[in-house]
């Protein structure tokens, strides 16, 4: 496997799981596999069918979807650990990659990153995880209202498998960073798409445009870099748009949609934080003795 660490803003980062594709017969699928892929192929089904419920379910279900922290779809792009993984890795059969734009990620911070998105999360998904699962039987018994499908129980199921599998990746990262089995690679690549999604305006400028220069990405590093106010502000470095490009530069169509999610969510977030601080001085002002405000 390898993984990519894409800086979405100078604050926070997404990791994606790139899998190398391997040919597993039928027969040595799990239980788990098996569940999930039917699981998949029927929601695919749904949002086709004709039925308004099923078609109501698909519409609430992927808005809920775009509301999943970013980073727990990251850590689900990572394998568990399994034994055979475990010993092949530890043996050095196995270095993994870890492919990061040079100019808008320093090399000294790219261990630093991993290390807390491996950490930082555990806790949540695990306790997230057992509550979701005390939850099942609970909302078992809304399985016997005829025709309606069993919405809660199927949330709550798809709920502790997403937090499941979050933790495995996180656990098996943390593996990674421990054991000091990652290699990190400033990629060339990374920095020609940041550095075109960061000059043009759009998808299609920048397609239609070539690569930008070694050059150029310096010194649009350099403009982010006096943006940030030493680390104080937070400043955008991915447009939702450019995950389509990022995606088909390195054939892989599950990025896209990751790094739209986390594209958006990041910007909801500075955009919450900005309306609060503005509220909190308008807040300030209105409450400001006369003497302060006259000091104004």
């Amino acid at each position: 496997m390898r993984l990519f660490l894409l800086p979405i803003s100078t604050r926070r980062s997404l990791i994606y799981c790139e899998r190398i594709a391997q040919t597993v017969n039928v027969s040595e699928r799990t239980y788990l596999d098996r569940i999930t892929t039917k699981a998949n192929e029927t929601w695919v089904s749904w949002e086709k069918s004709d039925s308004k419920v099923k078609k109501s379910v698909t519409e609430w279900g992927n808005k809920v979807f775009r509301r999943i922290p970013f980073e727990e779809w990251g850590l689900k792009t990572i394998p568990s650990l399994s034994e055979t993984r475990r010993t092949a890795e530890l043996a050095g059969q196995v270095r993994i990659e870890v492919l990061f734009p040079g100019q808008f990620l320093k090399e000294p911070k790219v261990m630093e990153t991993l290390e807390k998105l491996a950490t930082e999360r555990q806790a949540l998904h695990r306790k997230r995880m057992w509550w979701s699962i005390v939850g099942l039987p609970i909302s078992a018994p809304f399985g016997l209202v005829p025709v309606v499908p069993n919405i809660p129980f199927f949330y709550l199921a798809f709920r502790a498998y997403s937090h499941w599998k979050a933790l495995s990746g996180s656990q098996h990262l943390q593996f990674l960073v421990e054991n000091k089995l990652l290699k990190p690679t400033p990629s060339a690549a990374l920095d020609e798409m940041y550095t075109a999604g960061l000059i043009h305006p759009t998808r299609e400028k920048s397609r239609a445009a070539p690569y930008p220069t070694r050059e150029e990405g310096e010194q649009i590093a350099e403009v982010i870099e006096q943006q940030t106010k030493e680390g104080a502000e937070d400043v955008m470095l991915l447009k939702r748009w450019n995950g389509k490009l990022l995606a088909e530069r390195f054939k892989l169509p599950g990025m896209e949609v990751e790094i739209e999610r986390a594209v958006e969510q990041v910007e909801a977030s500075m955009k919450s934080r900005e309306e609060l601080l503005k509220e909190k001085r308008e807040l300030e002002q209105a409450t400001a003795k006369p003497e302060e405000k006259s000091k104004d």
